[in-house]
C-alpha cells in the first residue's frame, strides 16, 4: 500500500484506542509507525540491484517482528520529542501502528513475507489495489474527526471502513476468479493455474492471467453490477532453456533471473526487446506492457542482470483503462457449461 495509506490506517487503530487528552500524541505515534516498515527500501546495493527485491516486505514486514518494530520506533519518539505520553503509551500507539502495516500489504497483489523467517513465502491476497483512494480518503477525514473532536469513536469507525472495505475488496476478487475461471473454460482452457488483481486505485477492474498450453492469457475482467470480461493477448511462458541455452546455471545472471523469479512467483515472459518481465502487473490490465523487469546479458555471464521500471500511463493508454474501468467493449461473463 501507499505511504499515505499505511500511516492513516496506523493512526486509526491507535486512536481507537486512545485516551481523549492524548489523542493526537497517540495518532501520530500510530501513523509514523505504520509507515516505518517501508523504510527496508533503503537496504540497496549499487552492485546488486535485486537485493532490494529479497529485502522489501521482509522482515520489517513480518508478524513476528511487529513488537520489536514497534519497538524501534517508539524509543526515538518517546525519547526525543513532547507528547506528554507515558512509555507504555507510547510503545502501545507504535505497536498498533506497527501491526497493520504487513496485514494492510499483504491485500495487495505485490507479495509480503508474514511468515518470516519460518517461510520465504510472499504471502499476496490480491484484494486490494496498491493505490485505492476510496479506501484511504474516508480514513483520512475520520482520523481527522477524531483528532479534531478528540473522541476515539471517529477511529473505531475508521477500522470499521477499512475492515468492510478490505472485506467488499475479498468478494469482487472472487467474483473476479469465477469470471477469469468461465473465459478460460469458454476458450476450452483447462488453466494450470489462474491469478486475478486488482487494477489501479479500484476494486471494480482486475486483471487476469491464467497459464495454459504453454502461454499466459491476459484479460481484464469488471465485476460491478454485472460480471464482464475485457479480452486482451496472451504470450509465451518464459523458458530459460529456450532463451539462454548456452547461460551456465552456475553463472551471476542464471541466479539473478532465479531470484526473480521468486519474486514474480514464476509470473515470467518476454517482451519485444527480449526482457524478462513480471506479468502481474501492468497499468492496463488487459495488456502485457510490464512495470517492471531484468535485462540478461549472455555475453557478460558472471555480472549482474539489469533492473528496469516504467510506470507511466499516457494519454491512450488512460482512455483505455477509462474505458475497461466503464466496461466499454467488454462482454458479459460466459454461461457455465460444466455439466
Amino acid at each position: 500500500m501507499d505511504p499515505i495509506s499505511q500511516g492513516v490506517i496506523g493512526a486509526a487503530l491507535s486512536s481507537a484506542t486512545a485516551r481523549r487528552k492524548q489523542l493526537f500524541s497517540i495518532a501520530c505515534f500510530g501513523a509514523l509507525a505504520g509507515m516505518a516498515p517501508d523504510l527496508d527500501v533503503l537496504i540497496q546495493s549499487s552492485s546488486d540491484p535485486l537485493l532490494f527485491l529479497e529485502f522489501h516486505r521482509q522482515f520489517s514486514h513480518s508478524l513476528i517482528f511487529i513488537p520489536f518494530g514497534a519497538l524501534l520506533v517508539a524509543l526515538p519518539l518517546y525519547r526525543f520529542t513532547r507528547h506528554g505520553l507515558s512509555w507504555r503509551e507510547s510503545y502501545l500507539a507504535c505497536l498498533a501502528g506497527y501491526a497493520t502495516h504487513g496485514l494492510l500489504d499483504a491485500c495487495t497483489s505485490y507479495g509480503t513475507q508474514l511468515l518470516w523467517p519460518f517461510s520465504n513465502v510472499r504471502i499476496a491476497w490480491n484484494n486490494a489495489s496498491i493505490v485505492d483512494p476510496l479506501f484511504t480518503i474516508p480514513l483520512l477525514i475520520l482520523v481527522a474527526l477524531a483528532i479534531r473532536r478528540q473522541q476515539r469513536q471517529y477511529g473505531v469507525i475508521a477500522m470499521a471502513w477499512a475492515l468492510a472495505y478490505s472485506a467488499v475488496g475479498w468478494i469482487q476478487q472472487e467474483r473476479a476468479v469465477a469470471t477469469a475461471a468461465a473465459v478460460a473454460q469458454h476458450r476450452g482452457h483447462v488453466p494450470q493455474r489462474l491469478a486475478v488483481k486488482p487494477s489501479f486505485g479500484n476494486v471494480l477492474l482486475f486483471k487476469s492471467i491464467y497459464e495454459a498450453e504453454g502461454f499466459y492469457y491476459v484479460d481484464a475482467v469488471r465485476v460491478g453490477l454485472d460480471d464482464k470480461w475485457c479480452q486482451g493477448t496472451r504470450v509465451a511462458k518464459f523458458d530459460r532453456d529456450k532463451s539462454y541455452p548456452n547461460l551456465p546455471r552456475d553463472t551471476q545472471q542464471s541466479l539473478d533471473i532465479e531470484r526473480f523469479r521468486w519474486f514474480s512467483n514464476d509470473y515470467l515472459a518476454q517482451d519485444s526487446n527480449g526482457r524478462i518481465v513480471d506479468m502481474r502487473y501492468s497499468m492496463v490490465p488487459n495488456q502485457i506492457d510490464a512495470m517492471w523487469g531484468i535485462s540478461v546479458n549472455p555475453q557478460t555471464p558472471d555480472q549482474h542482470v539489469q533492473w528496469w521500471a516504467q510506470r507511466s500511463l499516457g494519454k491512450a493508454e488512460q482512455s483505455t483503462f477509462y474505458d475497461l474501468l466503464a466496461g466499454t467493449n467488454c462482454f458479459q461473463k460466459p454461461r457455465d457449461t460444466t455439466p
